[in-house]
């Protein structure tokens, strides 16, 4: 694709953006989970079960906090960012008008999931009376995004931000997804995520084909340093080191003796997910690096064979 070619999702966005067509959604006083089990191994550790069962609620009132803390995080403070200066035509990579439209679109609709996120954790708050802890102040996009630009000259810097942007969009679609089809959840977060979901799969969309544009008209050697960044974000987005931060500062507010603590904090640091095929979110990076044209380059194939020597890439 080149920019001749990109065609608006305007009209779409009037018809279904969920700031356009969603009423307010107002969480149930019902016994469905706040948060999936699923996403918090914390509570279903062998330890866990057998001596902190009253306390799983809590935990998982907690997580969904974080939860939508990192969501406000991730849109307003990065992807907002991000579209609104190539909105603004301050981006140092040149798009069409289109694209820029469609960005500012973003934009709102990003906000718009923040407002709603901070909605759901007052809603949360007023309902259950527990208060949020100290909330993480960053993201893993927060650390991967600069650690990955401070490795790139100084003229691709504009780039590897739209690139990592795009993965981030496209990795979170599909978690969403996931979130949004969970039955144990009460109905109005799974409604929440189906929202947002309606919102982020336009947004993966329009990410993938900025970067398509990008890349066909980049030269081979602006490719061949992107490829040589690409290795490090990754693997400071991959890691799960704040969710176990996270997790060691819950187990410190249980109510259990110091040797049950030592047991939950073994549990944690046994919870990992090493950054192979393997991985449940590189499938989904992949995809993206498939269908955006970074993949058929050779200089990216070899990085990320080199960095993830069991990887299987899209065919």
């Amino acid at each position: 694709m080149n920019a001749a070619d990109y065609r608006s999702f305007a009209d779409d966005w009037e018809r279904r953006a969920t700031i356009r067509t969603r009423p307010r959604r107002v969480l149930e006083n019902d016994d469905r989970l706040i948060f999936p089990v699923c996403r918090q191994p914390l509570v279903l550790s062998a330890t866990f079960v057998e001596h902190c069962s009253p306390s799983r609620d809590f935990v998982l009132v907690q997580s969904f906090y974080k939860f939508l803390h990192d969501v406000v995080i991730f849109e307003t403070e990065i992807v907002d960012k991000t579209a609104r200066r190539i909105a603004k035509n301050r981006f140092c990579l040149p798009f069409p008008l289109a694209c820029r439209y469609d960005a500012m679109t973003v934009v709102v609709d990003e906000d718009y999931h923040a407002l709603v996120a901070l909605d759901f954790l007052q809603q949360t708050v007023a309902m259950t009376g527990i208060q949020p802890l100290d909330l993480p102040g960053q993201i893993e996009l927060s650390r991967a995004l600069p650690a990955a630009q401070a490795l790139a000259p100084t003229h691709l810097r504009d780039a590897v931000e739209l690139i990592a942007v795009a993965i981030a969009e496209n990795t979170v679609t599909h978690d969403v997804a996931a979130f949004s089809k969970d039955d144990s959840v009460k109905a109005s977060i799974r409604g929440l995520m189906a929202d947002h979901l309606f919102d982020e799969g336009r947004h993966a969309q329009f990410w993938t084909n900025l970067v398509r544009i990008y890349w066909q008209a980049a030269c081979p050697a602006d490719r061949d340093s992107i490829a040589e960044v690409l290795p490090t974000f990754l693997r400071h987005y991959l890691t799960n080191d704040l969710q176990k931060t996270f997790d060691l500062h819950l187990i410190e507010q249980l109510g259990v003796s110091a040797a049950i603590r030592d047991a939950l904090r073994a549990d944690v640091a046994a919870l990992d997910f090493p950054i192979t095929r393997q991985h449940p979110l590189l499938g989904n990076i992949m995809g993206f690096l498939h269908h955006s044209g970074l993949l058929q380059t050779p200089s990216v194939a070899r990085a990320l064979d080199a960095y993830l020597p069991e990887s299987r890439r899209p065919t």
